[in-house]
């Protein structure tokens, strides 16, 4: 994308969400005169995360667009209100992002969205659980974030040491059955954590560990960890990173005929954009993935994943991931904790939280008492790219392909 396009999209985002340049203040929507819900936060439209993050600034404005344009409002204590974003671009920045939560806190915002990347999720949660707002975010699973104490951030996954088990089962599950594994991950909070699950996860499988590597936060080259698993050569490749670390882990696996019989990756295969940008090589390549718009769920907003995907059609053009949907789910969840205890007090939707379990078009919605996703209702399901498409591979109840193992060579794929 040309720098006028991207400043060209940034525009048209950031007119989208509602909110203009940092100096100026939210421009209203045109419902300003009628009952608000205004659900505040930052999102990374710029900068390293900004991929994954426009995904998320898509899902909310979605999910909000849908309420107020479809829905005509939402009801709560047969009183209608309409939502309102007031999200700004924290361009990937961590201490950007404290500064603009604390802004809105002091500008008296009460309901928080998250931003994408632990990094920012957990210093912007503990200003908002300091000042009793609660965050509901789609954006960080480290476990620093849920083992603190925090009673008002909300994730809608696992912590990240939980988050393996399910890919753990797939992988005995495979023919001829893995025997060893390897682990890399980078340098940050949630990849060090996700890091730790996958050892205990493949631990308890039976897998036997043959090397572990930590990559610096952001990693540039990889050819002497990869040099390491050429000369060991595991029959399952875990990396668990961001996205653009996982392109450049497996661009670097190409060019240096680096082969394992199957290479996961926790983050990556899920968007169209790393697909096509690794083009045939991304062929049985798997991932992570905690949602598909073939899921059976059903709710009494958007009805169910299917109708959700055709009405995001309708308002963008950017292919849909995961993150969409949960980001969207995200509002979803906080206007039925508000239905449920028919109030806008935070402190009241904070414990409709805590209780909820609710079925979205995304999930069914139940978190744990320290307020990451439940490891089995919000777990993920495993996904394989297959002829350019991201099929589900696993669980067999949601599954829309069989798994493929061992993948080829890299220079048989065609």
């Amino acid at each position: 994308m040309s720098v006028h396009s991207k400043k060209a999209t940034r525009r048209r985002v950031m007119s989208a969400l509602g909110a203009a340049a940092l100096a100026a203040p939210a421009i209203r929507s045109a419902h300003a005169q009628a009952k608000t819900i205004v659900f505040g936060g930052s999102v990374p439209l710029t900068g390293a995360a900004a991929e994954t993050g426009l995904n998320v600034n898509n899902g909310y404005i979605t999910a909000v667009s849908y309420f107020n344009d479809v829905l005509g409002g939402v009801e709560i204590a047969g009183e209608k209100y309409k939502l309102e974003l007031k999200l700004f671009d924290d361009a990937s920045d961590p201490a950007r992002a404290t500064t603009l939560i604390q802004r809105q806190i002091d500008e008296g915002t009460n309901f928080f969205l998250g931003s994408f990347g632990s990094n920012i999720v957990l210093p912007t949660a503990a200003i908002t659980e300091r000042a009793k707002k609660p965050m509901v975010q789609t954006g960080g699973g480290s476990d620093a974030i849920f083992t603190k104490g925090f009673k008002y951030v909300f994730g809608m996954y696992p912590r990240a040491t939980r988050q393996f088990a399910s890919t753990a089962a797939l992988f005995k599950t495979l023919t001829p059955t893995p025997q060893t594994y390897s682990v890399i991950w980078t340098n940050d909070a949630f990849s060090k954590t996700a890091g730790q699950g996958v050892k205990l996860s493949c631990d308890a499988a039976g897998f036997k560990k043959l090397d572990e590597f930590e990559l610096p936060a952001k990693p540039t080259d990889v050819s002497s960890v990869l040099g390491s698993v050429r000369a060991n050569t595991p029959d399952l490749l875990v990396c668990v990173m961001h996205d653009q670390d996982s392109l450049l882990i497996a661009r670097q696996m190409v060019a240096s005929n680096t082969n394992v019989k199957c290479l996961f990756q926790g983050l990556g295969p899920q968007l169209a954009s790393f697909r096509e940008a690794l083009g045939k090589y991304s062929e049985y390549l798997m991932c992570s993935t905690y949602w598909d718009e073939s899921v059976p769920y059903k709710d009494k907003f958007f009805g169910d994943s299917r109708k959700f995907v055709e009405y995001y059609k309708t308002k963008f053009t950017r292919p849909i991931a995961y993150h969409t949907a949960g980001a969207a789910a995200c509002i979803e969840t906080y206007i039925l904790a508000m239905q449920a205890a028919k109030s806008t007090n935070p402190e009241a939707v904070r414990d409709a939280l805590s209780k909820a379990d609710y079925e979205t078009f995304y999930s069914r919605i139940k978190f744990t008492p320290d307020g990451d996703g439940d490891a089995i209702i919000m777990g993920s399901m495993i996904g394989q790219v297959q002829k350019t498409k991201l099929e589900i591979v696993f669980p067999e109840a949601a599954s829309s392909a069989k798994a493929l193992y061992p993948q080829p060579t890299w220079d048989k794929k065609a």
